[in-house]
């Protein structure tokens, strides 16, 4: 997201800036100036153009999502805004790939066993065919500074098989922790990251997960996604010979492994298996949107504002309109650019630059911020926040209180300072409810790895999530303009104005004081 893209701003800017050269001082407005500029009135124009029918439910690389940014950047455009690339496009292209489930076999000295029902997958290589044998078994198939069932275990070039779960002492805690409490290695969705991660690292070509005890539930995935009618949506991979996993069942399992009890040693199997893949893919187009405002002390900074422009589409002729999800988040973005448009035309632009960052494919597991943080415009190290808006014009039916109220995630994860500032900055001016139920390390609903603002976390970026929960339209065709409540979006907008106007104005950068939390 990077550099700029002038259009002609016109002698009103010329003439301010000339202003401020000859008085040698910036002014110091008031930010409410600008705030108020986020109105209602102009939150309901955009969303209902937005949110209509006409957009198709802006599903990713379709023509309802081209019609999406396309609407941005015309925006941008009659904002005299310019595009953040130095080869002046709004549009950061994002490649992606369409595929389904791989069509996989395997046998194991010679007995074929069931796709679905002993074994699934949800990816893999290219087209490939994989014998061997003997494969290596790795226990647990840990590789961390307290234990490590790799020790004096060479599994390059070979398939290696793992269980889940993590080791005990003879007390009944665990070696890991050392106390009752178990580590990440037990846990579903880091585990299962952490031991392919490993398990690749270490040079295998593949690995087979066993894990009895959650094997039905990722059946069921399995199936939702093999039934998906348009396939998986993913980044594009060059990698034609990646490493490639199965998730087993206990009969495959044991087929390899007689037994995989609890004290079960690494150790070299002695069968054969073949497993052949085959993946079909097609690459697909898509973009985020990307506008800056460049800053007029530290131009090299940035604080970045998101939003995803995308959602579901049409399905069995309905189309997902995603007013709020993230259609809200989408134009309060435009409306928070505006706002800082206008306070640069008078001479009092932020002193750190703007980032506005339309980013598709959320849906679809987050690929356009992934994109974005993975090959960024502006340097992730000189990137001072993230402040991502992700459904912000509703309520949560589920929650007691006032309505005047946002559930803010991830604002004190990597920054003391960052949440005090979206504190102080909610007591002066917008006095909203800012509620923190999820941001909990153990709410089960695990939001804070669900929207954008985490691909940047990742990267040490302190984040703020503004968010207003989940309702019976989330992800339903009736998540429609008319039920957005308007008075709450302007005033939620104003708060991410306000808090990224302190960001930006501040003499010294906030701090990433705190480590970034694992997934």
């Amino acid at each position: 997201m990077r550099k700029v893209f002038f259009v002609l701003l016109g002698l009103t800017v010329t003439c301010s800036w000339a202003q401020q050269k000859k008085v040698g001082k910036k002014k110091d407005y008031n930010p409410t100036t600008y705030a108020e500029t986020i109105t209602q009135e102009d939150l309901k124009t955009h969303l209902y153009k937005y949110a209509s029918d006409e957009f198709q439910g802006r599903e990713t690389g379709q023509p309802g999502q081209k019609m999406a940014v396309n609407y941005l950047k015309d925006n941008y455009v009659k904002l005299g805004i310019p595009a953040a690339q130095d080869n002046g496009e709004y549009f950061q292209n994002v490649p992606l790939e369409i595929s389904s489930i791989p069509e996989v076999e395997v046998s194991v000295n010679g007995k074929a066993f069931s796709y679905g029902e002993d074994f699934v997958t949800f990816g893999g290589p290219g087209t490939t065919k994989i014998d061997a044998n003997n494969i290596v078994y790795a226990g647990y198939g840990i590789e961390d500074e307290k234990y490590s069932d790799y020790t004096n275990l060479d599994v390059k070039g070979k398939i290696v098989l793992i269980k889940a779960g993590e080791p005990k002492n003879t007390d009944g805690t665990y070696k890991i922790s050392g106390t009752s409490e178990a580590s990440k290695w037990s846990n579903l969705r880091q585990a299962f990251n952490a031991k392919i991660g490993a398990a690749s690292e270490k040079g295998a070509k593949g690995l087979l997960f066993y894990d009895d005890g959650n094997f039905s539930s990722l059946q069921q995935q399995f199936n939702r996604v093999k039934n998906q009618p348009n396939g998986r949506i993913s980044l594009k991979s060059d990698d034609a010979e990646s490493f490639f996993f199965l998730l087993v069942n206990k009969n495959l399992a044991s087929s390899l492994l007689s037994s995989i009890e609890e004290n079960a040693t690494a150790s070299t199997i002695n069968t054969k298996v073949n497993i052949s893949f085959e993946s079909k893919s097609k690459e697909i187009s898509s973009e985020n949107v990307v506008a800056y405002i460049k800053g007029s002390e530290k131009p090299d900074e940035y604080v970045v504002i998101s939003a995803h422009l995308d959602h579901e589409g049409v399905k069995n002729g309905e189309v997902y309109n995603g007013a709020d999800d993230d259609g809200s988040g989408t134009v309060a973005v435009l409306e928070i650019a505006e706002a800082f448009k206008k306070a640069a035309n008078d001479g009092v632009g932020p002193k750190r630059s703007i980032v506005f960052l339309h980013v598709t494919g959320e849906e679809k597991g987050l690929l356009g911020s992934q994109y974005y943080t993975d090959n960024p415009i502006f340097d992730l190290k000189k990137t001072v926040a993230d402040l991502n808006i992700d459904m912000i014009g509703r309520i949560d039916p589920k929650r007691d209180g006032d309505r005047n109220y946002i559930y803010l995630i991830g604002s004190d994860k990597l920054s003391t300072e960052l949440h005090n500032i979206s504190e102080e900055v909610n007591s002066k001016y917008t006095n909203i409810t800012l509620d923190y139920t999820y941001n909990d390390e153990n709410d089960p609903n695990r939001f804070y790895y669900r929207s954008d603002h985490y691909n940047f976390a990742k990267n040490n970026v302190p984040i703020i999530f503004y968010f207003n929960g989940t309702h019976a339209d989330y992800h339903r065709p009736s998540d429609t303009p008319d039920k957005i409540q308007y008075d709450l979006l302007t005033n939620r907008a104003r708060l991410v104005f306000y808090t990224a106007w302190e960001v930006a104005n501040r003499d010294k950068r906030i701090i990433a004081d705190k480590a970034v939390p694992a997934e």
